[in-house]
Formats: C-alpha cells, sequence, structure tokens
C-alpha cells in the first residue's frame, strides 16, 4: 500500500506500453536493502540506456516484501522504437542482490514497467561517478528531490543541453559584461539587445531541447561580443577585459562546447557566501522570466531599452564577486521592476493589436472536421494561423494558456476559431495523443513528444525539439497541410463551457457595481488564485481552495494553475461572477491593475485592500512575476505547491521578515487564517 492510500497496478506483459517512463513515479517491490543505490541498465529495441535511481522514501510493506518508491533523477522516455523487447538490469551498491521473481516494476497509474526481468549479482566496483554527474539544475518547482536535477532534468533536459545552456548563459554574461560598458559611453546595440532575450528566453524551462540550436546561440553570442567591443572601444570605452565570460573563446565541437559548459554552471558563479549564490541565481532565474516576456511583447513591436539595460546588468552582475547581501536583494527587486515593465509592454501589444479581452463563453470539446491545436502563449502566431487556415475547412483549437485568446476581439472574430481542447501543459502527453489533427507548440512548455504524435507536432519561436519541425518564418503551411492529411473529428462533441476575457477593461467597467457590493458587505473578499500548474503531487490544494471559498467572495484566476478549477461553477454576486478569469500569466499586470484601481476607490493601499494572493509557481516566468509583487510592496503572498529551492534558509527569512512570504498549509487553515 503506498502512503497515499494507492496501490500499484500491476499489468501482464502483454499489456506493456511503451510510453511507461513518461511518469517521473515508479514502484519497485523487493527484499531489502532499504536504503541502497540501484543501478538500472535497460534496453529497448535497439536502444540501450543506464540510469541511476536514488530510492528517496520510507519503504513499507508491499505485495512481495518492500515496497519502495523512486523518485526518477531524470525523466528519460524509451522512444524512437516500437519493439517490445524491453530488459531490465538491477544491481545493488549494497550487499543485496536480486532475484528475478522478486523484483516487479509498476507505477502508480496503471502502466506495467516489468517484462523479462534479468537480474545480476552484487556489484560494488561499479563507479557512479564514472558517468556524466556535471549537470546541476533547480530551476523549476518540480526539481529532483526538491534540491535539484543531477543526471537528468525532470523535465526530459539532457546533461548535454544543460551544459549548453549553462556555456551560453556564461556567453550572455559577458556579452553583456560589454554592453553595460557601452552604455556608459552611449553605444547599444538594437541586435544585441533582442539577441540577449531571445537567447535567455531559450534557457527557460521547457522551451528548447535541440542542442544544435544552443550551439549556434554560443557562437552568436560570442561574435556579437566581439563586434560590440570594437564599438565600445571606438566610443572610448574600457578594452580592458579579464580572462573569463567577456574573453572565452566557444569550442567548435558539441562535446568540446558541452566540456566547457560544464565548467561555468550554477555553482561556479564568484563567491563563496551561499546567500549571495541564491540571490544571484533568483536574479538569473527572473531574467529568464523577463527575458520571455520582452521577447512576446518584441514580436509585438513593443520594446523598452530598461528593460534590455537592466538584463545587462543583471546577468553582467552574476560575473561580480563585490556585491553584497544587500546589493543582491536590491538586484533582485530591480528585476521585478523589468518584469513589470516587460508585461507592460506585452499586455499593451496585445491589447493594442486585438483589443481588450472581452467576456466570452469557449466551448470545452470540438466539431467535425479537420483541426489544429495550439498551445503556447503567442498571439502573432496564432493570428498568421488563422489567416493562412481561414476558409481552408480546419477548425482551430487552443490548449494551455491559449485558452485566454478566445477573449480578444481580434482573434474572435474568425469563424473558424473554435474553443478549446484539453487543459494545462502537462497534459499534453496524453491529450496531444487524442487530438485527431495538428498540432503547434508556441512559446514554451513542450514536453518530449510521443510516437503517437510526434509526426504531427510543429515548433515556432524559441521552442525546440530534436527531429520536430520548426516554424521560423510564421509560414504555417506545413501545419496545414498536415491537418488536412489526418483524420480529424468524427463528430462534435462539447462537454460544457468556460467563461474567459475578464482582464482589467471588463472588470473595471463594472467597478462601480464591485465597490458598492464591497461597502454593502455582499462581496467580503477576493482572492487571485493564479499561476503555474505542474504534475508534482500537492497541487490539488488549489482546487479545494478554491472550491472552500465562502460564497460571499470572488476569484480572480489567471495563467495555467486555473485548471485546478477553471470549469468549477460558483455562481455570481449580484450578477458579478464568482470567479473571473483574467488571462494567461502575464497578465498579471491586468491583476495588479485592478487591485491598484479598486485600492485608489477606497483610499488604501493594496496591501489594505480585502484581497489574498495564493500563488502556485512551476517555472521562471512565475519567478520574475514573484519578483514584480514584492517589487510593488505587496505583502502576505501564499506560495507553493513547495518553496523555491534555490532560497537559502537566510534568503528565504529576509523575504518572510520584510514581504509575509508564507508556504500554503491546507485550505482549511489559510482560509481561517485568512478570513477569520
Amino acid at each position: 500500500m503506498h502512503s497515499d492510500g494507492r496501490k500499484p497496478q500491476l499489468l501482464e506483459s502483454s499489456q506493456f506500453q511503451s510510453d511507461l517512463a513518461y511518469t517521473n513515479n515508479l514502484i519497485i517491490i523487493c527484499p531489502p536493502p532499504v536504503n541502497s543505490m540501484l543501478y538500472i541498465k535497460y534496453s529497448l529495441g535497439s536502444e540501450c540506456g543506464e540510469l541511476w535511481w536514488r530510492r528517496c522514501l520510507q519503504g513499507e510493506m508491499g505485495y512481495h516484501g518492500i515496497e519502495i518508491t523512486i523518485i526518477m533523477e531524470q525523466s528519460q522516455s524509451f522512444h524512437n522504437t516500437e519493439s517490445r523487447d524491453y530488459y531490465i538490469d538491477c544491481f545493488s551498491c549494497s550487499n543485496t542482490s536480486f532475484s528475478k521473481e522478486s523484483v516487479i516494476l509498476g507505477t502508480l497509474n496503471g502502466k506495467i514497467a516489468q517484462k523479462n526481468v534479468r537480474t545480476k549479482q552484487t556489484i560494488t566496483e561499479f563507479n557512479p561517478t564514472e558517468r556524466r554527474t556535471a549537470m546541476f539544475c533547480y530551476q523549476c518547482e518540480q526539481t529532483a528531490k526538491g534540491t535539484g536535477c543531477t543526471i537528468q532534468g525532470v523535465c526530459g533536459k539532457q546533461p548535454e543541453v544543460a551544459a549548453l545552456q549553462d556555456l551560453l548563459l556564461y556567453s550572455l554574461m559577458g556579452l553583456s559584461q560589454v554592453a553595460e560598458e557601452g552604455r556608459k559611453v552611449g553605444v547599444s546595440d538594437p541586435d544585441v539587445n533582442v539577441f540577449t532575450v531571445k537567447a535567455a528566453f531559450s534557457t527557460l524551462t521547457n522551451v528548447d531541447f535541440d542542442p544544435d540550436r544552443f550551439v549556434d546561440l554560443i557562437h552568436q553570442a560570442a561574435a556579437k561580443r566581439e563586434k560590440l567591443k570594437a564599438g565600445v572601444q571606438a566610443a572610448g570605452g574600457d578594452a580592458d577585459w579579464p580572462d573569463g565570460a567577456a574573453t572565452f573563446t566557444p569550442k567548435t565541437t558539441v562535446d568540446d562546447l558541452v566540456r566547457q559548459g560544464e565548467q561555468v554552471g550554477l555553482k561556479s558563479y564568484p563567491g563563496d557566501d551561499p546567500d549571495i549564490l541564491s540571490l544571484k541565481h533568483t536574479v538569473l532565474f527572473g531574467i529568464k522570466g523577463v527575458s520571455a516576456y520582452a521577447d512576446h511583447a518584441l514580436i509585438l513591436g513593443q520594446e523598452d531599452d530598461s528593460v534590455y539595460a537592466y538584463v545587462h546588468e543583471g546577468l553582467a552582475a552574476i560575473q561580480r564577486d563585490d556585491m553584497g547581501v544587500e546589493d543582491w536583494l536590491g538586484m533582485a527587486l530591480r528585476c521585478g521592476e523589468a518584469a513589470l515593465k516587460a508585461m507592460e509592454l506585452l499586455d499593451a501589444g496585445n491589447t493594442g493589436i486585438y483589443g481588450h479581452p472581452v467576456p466570452t463563453k469557449v466551448p470545452l470539446g470540438y466539431k467535425k472536421g479537420k483541426g489544429i491545436l495550439v498551445s503556447g502563449h503567442d498571439l502573432k502566431d496564432l493570428e498568421e494561423l488563422l489567416k493562412q487556415s481561414e476558409g481552408k475547412g480546419i477548425n482551430i483549437y487552443t490548449h494551455g494558456e491559449m485558452l485566454a485568446t478566445h477573449g480578444y476581439p481580434g482573434l474572435k472574430q474568425y469563424p473558424h476559431f473554435y474553443g478549446q481542447f484539453g487543459t494545462a501543459w502537462q497534459k499534453q502527453i496524453k491529450e496531444f495523443a487524442d487530438f485527431p489533427g495538428a498540432i503547434l507548440m508556441t512559446t514554451n512548455c513542450i514536453q518530449r513528444p510521443k510516437n503517437d504524435y510526434k509526426d504531427n507536432i510543429f515548433t515556432s519561436g524559441m521552442v525546440g525539439w530534436p527531429g520536430i519541425p520548426h516554424i521560423s518564418d510564421l509560414n504555417f503551411k506545413p501545419v496545414i497541410d498536415r491537418a488536412l492529411e489526418l483524420p480529424g473529428f468524427a463528430e462534435d462533441k462539447v462537454e460544457q463551457e468556460v467563461t474567459v476575457g475578464f482582464a482589467r477593461n471588463a472588470v473595471l467597467g463594472v467597478a462601480d457595481k464591485i465597490i458598492e457590493a464591497v461597502k454593502s458587505g455582499d462581496i467580503r473578499h477576493f482572492f487571485l488564485v493564479a499561476g503555474c500548474d505542474g504534475a508534482k503531487p500537492g497541487r490539488n490544494y488549489y482546487t479545494e481552495f478554491v472550491e472552500k471559498v465562502p460564497k460571499d467572495c470572488i476569484v480572480l484566476t489567471l495563467a495555467c494553475g486555473k485548471y485546478r478549477f477553471f470549469d468549477q461553477d460558483l455562481g455570481d454576486i449580484g450578477g458579478i461572477p464568482r470567479l473571473l478569469d483574467a488571462g494567461q500569466c502575464n497578465d498579471a499586470y491586468s491583476a495588479v491593475q485592478i487591485a491598484s484601481a479598486l485600492a485608489k476607490a477606497f483610499d488604501m493601499t493594496v496591501n489594505e485592500l480585502p484581497l489574498s494572493m495564493i500563488i502556485s509557481w512551476y517555472e521562471q516566468k512565475a519567478v520574475c512575476i514573484l519578483l514584480a509583487l514584492l517589487h510593488l510592496g505587496i505583502k502576505g503572498i501564499r506560495l507553493g505547491p513547495s518553496l523555491p529551492a534555490f532560497l537559502t534558509p537566510n534568503v528565504l527569512d529576509t523575504l518572510v521578515k520584510n514581504f509575509d512570504i508564507k508556504p500554503i498549509t491546507s485550505a482549511d487553515e489559510d482560509l481561517k487564517a485568512i478570513l477569520g
């Protein structure tokens, strides 16, 4: 019996599913050892590999001895084959061997993980450090064991890609050192500005997994750095650069670049103080989020040099060793200021081109005919696809955070823009496989494509996956052609509708009703329940929280965390819906504007409003949004499902003292603490 009461469902070998490894949780039922390291060697058809799995939860009695739950330090997938020749070689680094009869692998989602188990005697001479162990990444909420991914990213990032990303960031730090010096003498290169945010965005979680693209970006960064140096020197700037990020020369081959990258990872940054290193990482991850929003805004023609200047200053500062904790706390809050500006630019781009969102009912389902599914965040890609597919008998559906796009007048005018298929990003493995049409992944949130749909999916923008066709020029003919080749839906099916479009204009349009309802006591409290969704246990808290919010309270939501409760019917208060969907994660800007307007109307500060923020985070966009809220002085934020691994106890204590940040507990406890 598992700790949460579930039992592993063990199936017959004939029911083996080749996608078993898409789960992050496996169960091994075997005799002791309780705290052993297991060396697992697998082979599936022509593909072989080796994995290290470490047990991290207590063993308890199972069907055949000790049931041990282990979390994979990798999210590898057995791919590139349809073969069912599957073997597990189990070795123990303790003094206990395994027998074929006692080793049973199963998964909690009902997928079998056992076929032809082959066991070996105990080995002690195998040295796990012989494998590449240079990877270290803890930028997302689901990082392995809550401390860091060291063998492969939970997101699916391979160690080689992690090293290339680290080297790209190092390259950008050197480029930023030169760019910062350039600004001192009046030199600012627009090409360098744009390149920096695009390249930094590419290292954000679930964006780009293609090593070849990182090789190109690394070499571009070095070339742009040297060109900029010449311009800075000609303008009278400092031309004396110490050895390091501003002078290194990238190697030619991928293997050599990987070796370079292994030397400049997160733990290599100058400084011995763990709190300073924690804050450097906080700023770096925040800059990744800022860069993502700056790139989204730039696509729509919006940019501001203050954002580029901060990104360069922050990246350059990471290579410094003369800044103290207070300096880095200030740098982190300034990252929040840059994030707010980037989100303001993106809001201006979205609303300036497509109009302010209006409340719109969106069907959850599909109708008969061909289809294209669009996921990610990019409105420009969606608009171009709508234009190019018009009149071709193809319906366009949204997935993930693209749901909010149905509220924009400039997009909803297209008659073949139909509805929402699926939910949050982490469900794409199943939902994309169920979609009988072409799929376009814009911006971030891609996962390893399954064989079921890998021939149907395309990427755009900074998104990349090896072997998946990439659209770099907004010409979506390949996507449209593929949709026409596929069968599409055979019938109509709509399960229900949800309403989107409650961004700041829509909400403030009924501000007088809201203010009167608050004064009369009809509305007691507002909750902003927003942020990222994810697969890690603990996120059901947000579902339970919203379900238990009293009927005299309003819930404002945005980003993909809404999928924990977006289809709930909470009713209304005097015609004002109790659940208001403000849009995508970047629409945190709208939420801030709503809060500021209400505070002004009541002649009080935002912190004095009957408003509580219940935030879920996953990746670096959420980090920069949190920093933006702290920059604005927002206090009392409840953050979950777990706190960032990159915050040291001292840094966290400072945030608690200055901003009253607190972890979520339980829905009942938190509601009682807030409402009394």
